[in-house]
């Protein structure tokens, strides 16, 4: 009988696998479940197997079980589904022109956008030196800087630069956010600087763009010593970090910046104060008033100021879209509205679209999240930078 409930529970646990979460701490747990997902079937499985001692209600808790072990192993399925044409939808998207390639064939590329193993290993890390790559009257700001791995190379060579903007609902968070992604994208080669910057709500827009705009003159004025080639930086943020981000890579004209990448980041701010997402999981509005300095109706042109799909010209650089389906705290929406503006305007993206996934499924780098999004980054910094 409490076999029976619990494994009740954990079916409708499940579902979050599925449906977007209604709340914000089944948000939490929506990420754990789509991104830990062998660990949700191996208690599922142990409490199905107690069915052969189960006295009442044992065929009835058996079914029950079967059917919530395979709902929690779809992100996998489904990672498998959208695996088997990353490859060569990215290919395509960052290499056209007016509908033409750019290259005479699709190059070898050995690596898996997805693999089950992988769920199961666990990620390296590198030690990281941290910086103060501003002094303001009243703020220092710094940021923490992961080497390049050259693998025992007896020179060690320029190389590109990926800097991080942590998410944070522009309040919260600083560099130390999901550093795995650092460390991977270190070991590949890249150098990678994950900034901190000023936080509403004392400092208000665009004192973030600012920050990251001081944040490259730094690593640009300190590239011989860190090894940077300054032609080449990628800028990536996650959430509102994704929103400075974007809104610097439009701005900024700065032609060291080769690409942009936007993990589930707010690319409208007028759609977005329009549309807030639900009360239960979060007060945008207020997260906005607070970062802009007031409502859509007191200030119309800062939100105007801060939407990046209002600064989309032709000469924009190519962008990387990532972005969970179910998200509840940032709609995909926001991926469509700039998808129009960079269509229109000839620039080069792709869009990642993670049916299964929620806001932070890149918690877990090797969840079947966190290995696509992986993958479509490696690939779009490879793709870009020279």
């Amino acid at each position: 009988m409490i076999r029976f409930y619990i494994l009740l529970i954990f079916f409708l646990i499940s579902f979050l696998a599925i449906f977007k979460a209604p709340e914000y701490h089944l948000w939490l747990l929506a990420i754990a479940v789509t991104e830990f997902p062998l660990v949700f079937f191996s208690i599922t499985l142990l409490l199905t197997l107690t069915g052969f001692w189960a006295g009442k209600y044992q065929l009835a808790g058996t079914i029950l079980g079967a059917i919530t072990m395979v709902i929690f192993l779809s992100p996998i399925v489904r990672a498998y589904w959208v695996a088997k044409a990353v490859k060569q939808d990215m290919f395509a998207s960052l290499h056209e022109v007016n509908g033409k390639s750019t290259v005479v064939a699709y190059p070898s590329d050995q690596r898996a956008p997805f693999s089950f193993f992988n769920l199961l290993s666990k990620q390296d890390t590198i030690p990281y030196r941290t910086f103060t790559y501003v002094n303001y009257k009243n703020a220092a700001l710094k940021l923490d800087f992961y080497p390049a791995q050259d693998n025992g190379a007896d020179v060690i060579l320029p190389r590109p630069c990926v800097i991080v903007v942590h998410g944070g609902s522009w309040a919260g968070g600083d560099s130390k956010q999901l550093p795995e992604l650092n460390s991977y994208l270190a070991w590949k080669g890249y150098n990678v600087a994950a900034i901190n910057y000023r936080l509403a709500p004392k400092w208000k827009t665009p004192a973030p763009v600012e920050d990251l705009q001081a944040a490259i003159a730094y690593l640009k004025e300190n590239a011989d010593q860190l090894h940077i080639d300054t032609r080449n930086f990628v800028l990536l943020g996650r959430s509102a970090g994704a929103q400075i981000a974007l809104l610097a890579a439009y701005t900024m004209h700065d032609l060291a910046v080769k690409g942009v990448i936007d993990f589930y980041g707010p690319a409208d701010m007028v759609w977005g104060y329009s549309v807030p997402s639900s009360p239960l999981i979060m007060d945008s509005r207020k997260v906005m008033i607070d970062y802009i300095g007031g409502t859509y109706s007191d200030e119309p042109q800062e939100y105007f100021n801060c939407s990046p799909v209002e600064f989309v010209t032709k000469s924009s650089v190519p962008t990387l879209m990532i972005h969970g389906m179910n998200d509840v705290l940032v709609s995909p929406e926001h991926c469509r509205r700039l998808i129009k503006k960079l269509k229109q305007n000839g620039v080069k993206y792709y869009w990642l679209q993670l049916p299964w996934a929620t806001h932070g499924f890149d918690y877990n780098l090797n969840g079947p999240g966190g290995q696509l999004s992986t993958y479509a980054v490696e690939t779009f910094i490879n793709t870009v930078t020279e």
